[in-house]
């Protein structure tokens, strides 16, 4: 082969293990270009998406270069949604799931997922997480779990996986092997996930033997560091973890696709270029790019860096083939899986909105104060949404319940304001409630002291009020009153409102 061949044929190989994202919901030139030239992956997000039937134009428009091109989004409903970023997830998250613990309905929950993610067009679902939330403090996971039991999410990473592929849409088990006990954001930098290797065995991956034994056909890596099995290099760029343990040990064949690739927890190191390169020498197919890092000018950077490390040594030619080798596979798998998938009505048939009430749990002085018999005022503290979530997706119960009790009122309280003086809750939440219904809504409480602080002092100052907590249910919140969405979907704060006007029987 000439010396321009082998560079061509390299660029192409290159181009084939990169899942880039782009910005705007018509597809860019350059993108169709790079399909034309050898691209076998696409990655949508929240920008893409304005409904459903735009999706499928451009999904549509996208595969006229490729009939078999991957198309991923990272939609797990809950609190982490791209197809309905615009309104909020019509259904749980993992966590609320995880708290029903009824196999058959988190299935139903998928499959009405994977319906609708099929008739856009999508292929490819970065879902479900099976990331055993091990560490209350985890920053970055939280009610993307399905639980702290290991045995409750082994059930619905099971149930889901079978679920949505049950619609023609692939699921990725992720974040290998197992982001549930970290304290760090892997957005910014590299948690440490300590445990011993016979922790790790009985914690982390059984959620993951779990959804190899489901029939899943991709795995996410983690961009974190497993001392037991590698105290050099994250996850994500580990031969030990991805070649040793996925590969030869749980006997993992399918395609290996990294988290986001920009994410600092491997650029501070070695920047994009060079993390990509040593994710794929480490045994990762395919590298998604894209959250943040979204420009025709990343994907040629990334195309060049892997170029230079086959040309320099650093990546083995037979290493690139064999990841290029694995991703027209799964395309080929995922293309028939599409066609096979189960028909339904693509607008969803209500299953999400069953699933978040059965999710709700109440004390028994809330209970006892309900229904609300007159509008009340609702103070909602909003933490930072970490870049898992992306974009701030409407979320809470002030919008519910003003639907339900018209002349509700309410007010968004962030803790920057609070710690900066720029708000005060006197004046924000405890004077317009003055003679009436006090409703306080949380979410993650116990994680952000601002705001276990605000939810101390205004149920000392309104014993009488009620506490919704679209979180992490936590110990630092006495409130009397006390309502657990275990997720703030909008299908959640949906399910609030009806148990505070006693229109759910929850």
């Amino acid at each position: 082969m000439s010396s321009s061949k082998h560079s061509n044929e390299l660029r192409r190989l290159a181009l084939s293990v990169l899942q880039p994202g782009f910005v705007g919901t018509e597809a860019p030139d350059w993108i169709l270009r790079d399909i034309g030239d050898g691209l076998a992956s696409v990655v949508l997000f929240s920008r893409n998406i304005v409904s459903i039937e735009q999706v499928a134009r451009l999904t549509a428009r996208l595969r006229a270069e490729n009939p078999d091109l991957i198309v991923a989004i990272d939609e797990e409903a809950g609190d982490v949604t791209r197809i309905e970023s615009a309104t909020g997830s019509s259904r749980p998250g993992n966590f609320a799931l995880g708290t029903v613990d009824d196999a058959e309905l988190t299935g139903a929950v998928a499959a009405d997922l994977g319906r609708q993610l099929r008739a856009a067009g999508v292929s490819l679902d970065y879902a479900p997480s099976a990331d055993v939330n091990s560490n209350p403090d985890n920053p970055i996971i939280g009610v993307r779990s399905f639980g702290s039991d290991p045995d409750v999410v082994c059930r619905h990473t099971t149930a889901w996986i079978r679920g949505l592929q049950s619609s023609g849409v692939a699921a990725c088990a992720k974040h290998f092997p197992g982001h549930g006990d970290v304290a760090v954001d892997s957005h910014h930098d590299l948690p440490a996930y300590t445990a011993g290797l016979d922790e790790i065995a009985a914690q982390a991956l059984p959620p993951f033997r779990a959804a190899l034994a489901a029939g899943v056909r991709a795995v996410m890596s983690g961009h974190l560091l497993v001392p037991a099995y590698d105290p050099d290099l994250p996850a994500t760029l580990s031969p030990r973890i991805l070649q040793g343990l996925l590969r030869e040990e749980l006997g993992f064949d399918g395609l290996i696709v990294s988290d986001a690739i920009e994410m600092g927890a491997v650029t501070r190191r070695y920047g994009i270029d060079g993390a990509t390169a040593k994710a794929v020498a480490a045994g990762v197919d395919a590298v998604c790019v894209g959250g943040e890092s979204a420009e025709e000018a990343t994907v040629a950077l990334l195309v060049k860096a892997l170029v230079t490390a086959v040309t320099g040594g650093e990546l083995p030619e037979e290493r690139l083939a064999d990841a290029a080798g694995r991703v027209r596979e799964f395309a080929r798998w995922s293309a028939g899986l599409r066609v096979a998938g189960a028909a339904g009505d693509p607008a969803g048939d209500g299953i999400g909105h069953v699933a978040a009430r059965r999710a709700v749990r109440l004390t028994g002085a809330a209970r006892a104060a309900l229904p609300l018999t007159a509008p009340p005022h609702v103070v909602e503290l909003a933490p930072v949404t970490n870049m898992a979530i992306g974009q701030e997706t409407p979320w809470g119960v002030a919008g519910p319940l003003r639907e339900r009790l018209p002349g509700t009122t309410s007010v968004r309280v962030r803790g920057q304001e609070l710690e900066e003086g720029t708000v005060a809750l006197e004046s924000c939440a405890l004077e317009p409630a003055a003679g009436r219904p006090l409703v306080i809504v949380a979410r993650d409480a116990a994680r952000h002291a601002w705001m276990s602080r605000a939810v101390t002092g205004l149920t000392a100052a309104r014993p009488d009020a009620i506490v919704v907590e679209m979180g992490l249910p936590g110990t630092t919140t006495a409130a009397p009153a006390q309502i657990f969405t275990h997720g703030a979907s909008a299908a959640s704060g949906v399910a609030a409102a009806e148990v505070l006007t006693g229109a759910s029987a929850s």
